[in-house]
């Protein structure tokens, strides 16, 4: 990226567009250059932040995952619902062989 004050050039856009195979309108161009140029500031603006003797959180608010036992449950599988398939073999959706094969 260019070096001068950090500024963001429509050129380094258009590098980056092209990195990320987006295909930019000049309209586009001209507007996400100062936007962009803007998240960059302020991301070097809390690089300079002294984080020394903090500890890293994933979470500010200390939340915790709750989980459940992983039980197998039966499917309920109604007569209606097969109804809708074209076609069926012991309570299961009948499809065509896969690319072609032959049972």
């Amino acid at each position: 990226m260019s070096d001068n004050n950090n500024s963001l050039t429509t050129e380094d856009v258009r590098k980056v567009a092209d990195l990320a195979m987006l295909n930019l309108t000049d309209e586009q161009v001209e507007q996400y250059t100062p936007q962009l140029g803007s998240i960059l500031s302020l991301v070097a603006e809390m690089d300079s932040v002294d984080i020394e003797g903090y500890e890293p959180t994933h979470h500010p608010h200390g939340l915790v995952n709750v989980y459940r036992d992983d039980v197998i449950e039966a499917a309920d599988v109604t007569e209606s619902v097969m109804a809708s398939a074209p076609d069926t073999e012991n309570n299961q959706y009948k499809v065509p062989p896969a690319l072609g094969e032959e049972q």
